[in-house]
């Protein structure tokens, strides 16, 4: 599946900060995939995530871990944005860009715009819970006082089917 950029014809304030690498992103997605494959047997759904500073240097790396560390706020993209702004001292993101196996929940999205992040790319899309184009696009509502680019579908089948057979094995149906 072909990387999707999100419209921002319509709203032309609204541009990414960066320019789309979609090299770099398959990279990026493709060794966050690999990750995914090793965790998963603790509990936690195998979604991870990264933020690439203006450089594309990685600053913030981090996984699921609400089930490991009994935290609700241990998404990925959460652990990844304060690693990246501890990295920085500052909690604006706005030149950088998240690369997230995963299409982020609205908790996710809304800490994203909150830390200014610059541009988010995500592998596989959430039609139930995803919050940049999935169920919600916080990142295109009228008070989002911040303009994030959003690229979605890299390595989306990989992704996809990734969560598929992890979710097949949690509830048996492969052992």
């Amino acid at each position: 599946m072909a990387p999707q950029e999100s419209s921002n014809a319509e709203r032309p304030y609204r541009q990414p900060y960066l320019q789309p690498n979609s090299q770099l992103y398959r990279h990026w997605m493709r060794r966050l995939l690999r990750h995914c494959d090793r965790m998963g047997h603790d509990g936690d759904i195998p979604v991870a995530a990264v933020v690439l500073d203006a450089k594309n240097r990685c600053i913030g790396w981090g996984s699921n871990r609400r089930h490991q560390a009994q935290d609700p706020l241990g998404h990925a993209e959460l652990i990844a944005i304060g690693q990246a702004a501890r990295l920085l001292g500052d909690w604006r993101l706005n030149h950088c860009t998240l690369v997230v196996t995963l299409e982020p929940c609205p908790m996710c999205a809304g800490a994203l715009v909150q830390a200014r992040m610059g541009q988010v790319v995500f592998g596989a899309q959430d039609p139930k819970r995803g919050a940049l184009g999935g169920c919600l696009d916080l990142a295109d509502h009228p008070s989002a006082h911040h303009a994030m680019g959003v690229i979605g579908g890299v390595e989306a089948e990989a992704a996809s089917q990734q969560l598929r057979l992890w979710f097949k094995r949690r509830r048996g149906q492969i052992c």
